[in-house]
């Protein structure tokens, strides 16, 4: 049996590999894995660097791509017409009616990370094809907080752990066995043009990494140029509810048309966000 934490070098997951470093939590991990869309924020980048030096197990970097390149690729089908894929959660708005629509659906995070962490454990674990025997427990940092995020695993050689969950640990005593430890505040581990901000996510984002805000509101404009030349998009695509540029966003929580939850619970296998 393997136990591999998935590392999203967030607030709960770097908790729960630290406890695991200081024996908190039992057994020791085998590895960590980080699966990289390529689209985090510097200060993830940073602090995984900083976080990999604190463990006493290895941790594996691996990726599926660049989403943002994929997102953002133009492809043409047999008969000529160009489409992009419809992969992270963007907001909508008609051209014609200007109504704005529905959130579409998505596929980042099954083909950006759970794909290339899957991949790589069943090589740590030498899963055979076809396997139906666990082989592998995957530790998963949601805590008390986001308990409804809890899944069971898709595959019959894996099954979920959550260690934060069975001690009870909300992400705020997170933060403060952090603190109680000497170890800085971890930042918050999300793609950076993720539409499931929370106001306050955006908020913190503008104000206190504004290169990588700067990078978000570029991003938009790409995607909305992307899809207006796929045959198959239909509407204008936005990072925000409001379905205005994001540099134009009002990220106050005054009204309920401002208002924008933090969506990270509808995350499907609690992969983004810890």
């Amino acid at each position: 049996m393997k136990h591999i934490i998935s590392l999203g070098a967030g607030v709960q997951s770097s908790t729960m590999a630290l406890m695991a470093a200081h024996g908190e939590i039992t057994p020791m991990p085998d590895c960590a894995i980080f699966a990289d869309t390529q689209a985090e924020p510097e200060s993830v980048y940073k602090w995984l660097d900083w976080l990999e030096k604190q463990l006493p197990f290895p941790v594996h970097r691996v990726t599926n791509g660049s989403l943002t390149d994929d997102v953002l690729k133009r492809r043409v089908t047999k008969d000529g017409r160009l489409y992009s894929r419809t992969n992270i959660p963007m907001f909508t708005k008609d051209n014609e009616s200007k109504k704005e629509g529905r959130i579409v659906f998505r596929s980042c995070t099954g083909d950006f990370k759970i794909k290339p962490l899957r991949k790589k454990q069943r090589e740590i674990a030498e899963i055979k094809r076809g396997q139906k025997t666990i082989g592998c427990t995957t530790w998963i940092g949601i805590s008390l907080d986001e308990a409804t995020r809890m899944k069971d695993s898709r595959e019959a050689w894996c099954v979920n752990r959550y260690p934060l969950i069975e001690l009870r640990m909300e992400r705020y005593q997170c933060l403060e066995w952090m603190e109680s430890h000497g170890y800085p505040q971890p930042p918050r581990s999300s793609c950076v043009y993720c539409p499931f901000h929370s106001n306050t996510e955006w908020r913190r984002l503008m104000y206190t990494e504004p290169k990588e805000f700067a990078k978000a509101v570029q991003f938009e404009k790409d995607l909305q140029g992307a899809k207006a030349a796929s045959a198959n998009f239909k509407t204008t695509p936005y990072l925000h509810r409001q379905c205005v540029p994001l540099d134009q966003a009002d990220f106050s929580t005054l009204s309920e048309r401002n208002r924008q939850i933090n969506m990270f619970e509808n995350e499907c296998e609690g992969m983004c966000g810890v």
